[in-house]
């Protein structure tokens, strides 16, 4: 089995590859676009809005990521910034906080396409 990691940034799977064979240890982002735009202010922001709305719900509750959004941004800039809600919800479900659901079901995060819900573990 290879060995894998969860990109600093995006929250995706790193997989092992050839290349990094030695400096493994070092592999922290999936790109250099990743490793360019390295986790801000409004990444932490918004992680910590996730988990907020989720500890005001009621257990096995779930949140849209736009919810934590709206409560940083403008309504005009939603879209703009959903990918990076979704990135801080990948980085808390490394972290074994929450989880993904796609149609009730728990998904990959680093797979999941379309609506998506976050629900506390």
């Amino acid at each position: 089995m290879t060995p894998t990691k969860i990109c600093q940034r995006c929250g995706r799977l790193i997989e092992w590859r050839k290349k990094w064979e030695s400096c493994w240890d070092e592999v922290r982002f999936c790109s250099a676009r990743c490793r360019r735009q390295k986790p801000s202010k409004m990444d932490q922001q918004l992680e910590q809005a996730i988990l907020s709305l989720l500890a005001t719900r009621p257990r096995g509750a779930t949140i849209c990521p736009s919810e934590a959004l709206q409560t940083l941004t403008p309504e005009k800039q939603l879209h703009d910034h959903m990918e990076q809600a979704r990135q801080a919800a990948r980085r808390l479900v490394a972290q074994g906080q929450i989880e993904i659901l796609l149609e009730g079901q728990t998904v990959d995060p680093s797979t999941a396409k379309g609506p998506i819900r976050l629900r506390k573990v």
